[in-house]
């Protein structure tokens, strides 16, 4: 599993309530929801979102609520990858639940700069900043993970019999 494309970066502590504020909430639409990611922090979110783009950010990322409307924001957005120091456990465990990748790299989370090209490849456990050639190993993914990824998360792995 590979992806490529340009940084979008934000800080620690960045919250479920604005990563999808809770005033949107009243839709499971997965458009409406990425049409308002991170409008909080970030009004142009999602007008400059191009798909593949990769998100990094700093410590506990995802944390608040256990929401899963965040992590589906996010993936709708065309967000392909989030690289964070470290996530929320319940964050982490929602976006591996609906196929979004995620992986902790402390040191590549605050080397990369906003608008770098960056490469994410989960299957070797690297991370390639194109913009600066800097590389930064991480731990692969587990096959069974790096299935659900591929799949589109929990469900679709269960519907196609991946999982049992």
């Amino acid at each position: 599993m590979k992806f490529i494309g340009n940084v979008i970066k934000y800080g620690d502590n960045v919250d479920t309530d604005v990563i999808i504020p809770a005033r949107y909430l009243n839709t499971s639409d997965k458009k409406e929801l990425a049409s308002h990611c991170m409008e909080d922090i970030d009004k142009e979110f999602a007008s400059k979102i191009k798909p593949g783009d990769i998100m990094a950010a700093g410590y506990n990322f995802g944390c608040g609520s256990s929401r899963e409307h965040a992590p589906i924001a996010i993936k709708e957005s065309g967000i392909s990858v989030v690289i964070a120091k470290s996530f929320a456990r319940i964050f982490y465990r929602n976006a591996i639940n609906i196929g979004l990748a995620i992986v902790e790299c402390p040191e590549a989370a605050e080397r990369i700069q906003n608008g770098d090209q960056v490469e994410a490849d989960l299957d070797e456990g690297m991370i390639y900043d194109r913009t600066t050639g800097e590389s930064f190993p991480t731990e692969p993914f587990p096959e069974f993970i790096q299935k659900i990824i591929e799949n589109g998360g929990l469900v679709e792995s269960i519907r196609k019999g991946d999982i049992r």
